[in-house]
């Protein structure tokens, strides 16, 4: 495994993730801005904000397997929410619950997550994207 999660002291122990990733493999993956979109290019979850957060961890998961890795080799996530408000916080966390227990992963990787006006298409409420380390 390339990727060794921790959190340094002082700095406050999130329960949902990691703050620090520390990366010893060689090669770079970088992961597209996954959305809520099936195999078959369809939006799951439409309007609901846990359901596209989970589908899209999932397809980061599906895209991370096909090339060999898995959640363990990434080292930072990058979430984009649409008109993103601290409130809605206990949905997003929600979703990546369900996909963590789908994919067996714990603790969740480094992450940022930034508010945005929108995303390609109307019926997308979040996007994510991942840059892995594997040997």
């Amino acid at each position: 495994m390339a990727i060794t999660l921790v959190n340094p002291s002082g700095l406050p122990e999130i329960d949902a993730y990691r703050q620090v990733s520390i990366a010893t493999g060689s090669k770079l993956v970088f992961i597209a801005g996954q959305v809520s979109w099936d195999a078959e290019g369809t939006t799951v979850g439409e309007g609901d904000l846990a359901a596209q957060v989970e589908q899209c961890y999932l397809n980061v998961g599906t895209a991370l397997a096909g090339v060999g890795a898995s959640f363990d080799d990434v080292a930072k996530l990058t979430v984009y929410v649409v008109d993103w408000t601290p409130d809605k916080m206990p949905l997003f966390l929600e979703g990546v619950a369900r996909a963590a227990a789908k994919l067996g992963v714990t603790p969740v990787p480094p992450g940022t997550l930034l508010g945005v006006a929108a995303l390609d298409v109307p019926d997308h409420l979040v996007e994510v994207e991942a840059t892995a380390i594997i040997d």
